[in-house]
């Protein structure tokens, strides 16, 4: 099992991602397609998600592919991206066919940046520009940290942000992750240097500092970022402002139903990575997807294909709050700037 060659999600062949985002806003939306329909599942354990579309994911329902995933900020305002992605798609004549009618299905999933520092006091809901910008903008490569869904992101004591990673298996499968990592919890170990998802780490991909040397129970330390919400608007610690949202892509020729399996099992990967992680104000949510582009090959083994999304997910979200960069305005610092 080695690095993907670009350490994207992109590295599963035929993907593309784009990002959108406004600076003043202090938000953004990524979007996720491929080049064909695609069939995909979702789990969600977090206590407070925010999603568009997400029923139709269950392996009971009919559909069998959908055509784009959303990730976004602006909590429930971000869900209108996913109508801007819809309306490209339709544009190009992609989606779900019914005698002459075409519905692009763009199941979608949020995270809350409404109080991270940027003007919220639009006009004009603007995800709907910021999803169709997102897919415009959509290629093999992009960049990381505080872009798109990532933006406008705060983990616990530093920025969040866009985060991304990927293995190519001994199978000659890909699998890769992409992250808009917002949680309650912490991605680093106490004192803030060490990222909880280091024993995981490729190739100093954030920072090769490796794990703390401290051990035993550890209990979260008191939240900047809440502190801040706290300061800022008198926001009570229970409110639900958190949530990452994740996707888990892989050419692995994958039922809906081993899709579901493999998005439950990438929550493993979020639980190493943030501390704590699926919280009752985090709205903890992860797509799974296979492009099924490899479907002429014996059928993968779940349980090495799992393991693997689940390293690549607590990897990317480590990448997320690495990659964050400092903008105006800014509650919290960015790694890189808490020395």
């Amino acid at each position: 099992m080695q690095v993907g060659p670009r350490n994207l999600i992109t590295d599963v062949p035929g993907l593309k991602v784009g990002n959108a985002q406004d600076d003043a806003l202090k938000s953004g939306t990524t979007v996720l397609f491929a080049e064909e329909p695609f069939i995909a599942s979702v789990a969600v354990m977090g206590g407070a998600p925010g999603t568009r579309e997400t029923d139709l994911l269950e392996p009971d329902k009919m559909v069998d592919r959908i055509d784009a995933l959303v990730l976004s900020g602006g909590s429930a305002y971000g869900l209108d991206a996913a109508t801007g992605v819809q309306e490209r798609l339709r544009q190009n004549r992609r989606g779900f066919a019914i005698g002459p009618a075409i519905i692009p299905l763009v199941p979608a999933a949020i995270i809350f940046d409404l109080l991270n520092g940027g003007n919220k006091d639009w006009q004009r809901n603007p995800y709907y520009d910021l999803g169709m910008a997102a897919f415009d903008t959509a290629g093999e490569t992009f960049d990381l940290g505080s872009v798109g869904a990532g933006t406008g992101a705060l983990a616990a004591m530093h920025k969040g942000g866009l985060g991304s990673a990927s293995f190519v298996l001994d199978s000659g499968h890909t699998v890769g992750a992409l992250v808009a990592a917002n949680p309650v919890g912490s991605v680093t170990q106490p004192g803030g240097r060490h990222f909880w998802a280091a024993p995981f780490e490729m190739n100093n991909e954030f920072g090769g500092l490796g794990p703390s040397n401290e051990t035993g129970f550890t209990l979260p330390e008191a939240s900047r970022k809440m502190a801040a919400f706290a300061r800022q608007a008198g926001i009570p610690e229970t409110a639900p402002l958190n949530t990452t949202v994740a996707i888990i892509a892989t050419d692995a020729p994958l039922t809906k139903a081993e899709c579901k399996r493999l998005a439950t099992v990438a929550h493993d990967g979020m639980a190493r990575a943030i501390m704590p992680s699926h919280t009752p104000h985090d709205g903890d949510l992860i797509f799974a997807l296979s492009t099924t582009q490899r479907s002429s090959e014996p059928a993968p083994d779940l349980t090495i294909l799992g393991t693997a999304a689940a390293h690549c997910l607590s990897r990317a979200i480590a990448r997320a709050v690495y990659c964050a960069t400092p903008k105006a305005g800014d509650l919290l610092p960015c790694w890189n700037e808490d020395t």
